[in-house]
């Protein structure tokens, strides 16, 4: 399938394609845009996230820490079933979910998962579907909707051996279909390759990073594939600014335009950066990439991260998607850090 290749500040047009051709419906219009929101329009632009409730779910094997077992006392023991209610419960108004898949499935039942390290949650298993459809069933029950996978299973996107990044993309499909299944609008897949970028070396007087370039044609190709899977099924596959090539911001926008495809687009997070310089330049960056889901983070592995800054940010670029609230670590315990998060957030909003 081949796009017409836009430049990044006409990119919307192109989006609007994806859209329309998904049926997403954004949390912000232009007319919002232009007034100031009312709370429930603000709360309609709010995910909650399983990634800093985590520790309290429960797990194949207990944990002997008193800090999970604390949080277990204090707040329960919740599985992603529960997920939806706990939302609804610790988040005011808030409706919509980022989940991620490690916490997919029920911990028990290994027909769902694959065999062999990392066990993985199967979404193409016959009890894996099973589980889907408890999971879309618990949704509709509680008026909850899934906006965003956070997705760590698909493996060696970028991989030099073709095989690898084959068996990589084949599982991204498959959580693709099941993501389809939840009613997701975006899933996230990390680039693969090395986890730290390669770095240039010298050639003359001058650096050169060719096998850089090599990991990142191979990770366009696959980004390709998937957002052509993910055009058939309306779910968007994204890039995060994680690790490895996708670290530095500039290898985001190399890959998002050249697979150049409205299935494929930008998860920015607010704190996931090499180094402080990025906080905000990087964000500015990444900003006209992203339409629909990005990771509101507060993380002390910075000095006072501004949350709302990052908020101002994202909406002076017309970002009219979803705030998932992805505390990561500081003061607070991750239900304190994910409610932090919301309040800053609907003030920024």
């Amino acid at each position: 399938m081949n796009y017409p290749n836009p430049s990044r500040r006409g990119f919307f047009q192109t989006a609007a394609a994806g859209v329309a051709a998904s049926g997403f419906v954004p949390a912000a219009s232009a007319e919002t845009a232009a007034r100031p929101l009312t709370d429930k329009e603000k709360v309609d632009r709010i995910a909650s996230c399983t990634w800093p409730i985590r520790y309290i779910f429960k797990s194949r094997r207990p944990s002997s820490s008193p800090q999970i077992q604390a949080l277990k006392s204090k707040y329960g023991e919740i599985t992603m079933l529960d997920f939806p209610d706990f939302t609804k419960k610790t988040f005011a108004g808030v409706t919509r979910m980022d989940l991620f898949s490690g916490l997919f499935g029920e911990v028990t039942d290994d027909s769902m998962f694959t065999q062999g390290q990392p066990r993985e949650f199967d979404p193409s298993s016959a009890a894996g579907r099973k589980w889907l459809g408890r999971m879309a069933a618990k949704m509709a029950d509680t008026g909850t909707r899934c906006h965003h996978i956070s997705n760590n299973a698909p493996r060696d996107i970028s991989d030099p051996d073709p095989q690898k990044r084959a068996a990589g993309i084949e599982v991204a499909k498959k959580w693709l279909d099941g993501a389809a299944l939840l009613g997701a609008k975006t899933m996230r897949v990390n680039s693969g390759g090395p986890r730290i970028a390669p770095s240039p070396v010298a050639t003359g007087d001058y650096p050169k990073n060719d096998e850089l370039a090599k990991y990142l044609s191979y990770c366009i190709e696959s980004f390709k594939e998937m957002a052509d899977h993910g055009g058939k099924v309306g779910v968007k596959v994204t890039l995060e600014n994680h690790w490895g090539l996708t670290a530095n911001p500039t290898n985001i926008q190399i890959i998002i335009d050249e697979v150049n495809h409205p299935f494929c687009e930008a998860s920015p997070d607010f704190c996931n950066w090499e180094h402080e310089y990025l906080l905000y330049h990087g964000l500015e960056a990444l900003s006209p990439y992203a339409h629909t889901t990005v990771h509101a983070k507060y993380w002390n592995r910075w000095k006072d991260p501004d949350v709302r800054r990052c908020v101002k940010i994202m909406t002076n670029a017309k970002f009219m998607g979803v705030f998932a609230l992805e505390y990561e670590d500081g003061p607070w315990n991750g239900i304190e850090g994910a409610q932090y998060l919301y309040k800053e957030v609907m003030a920024a909003l």
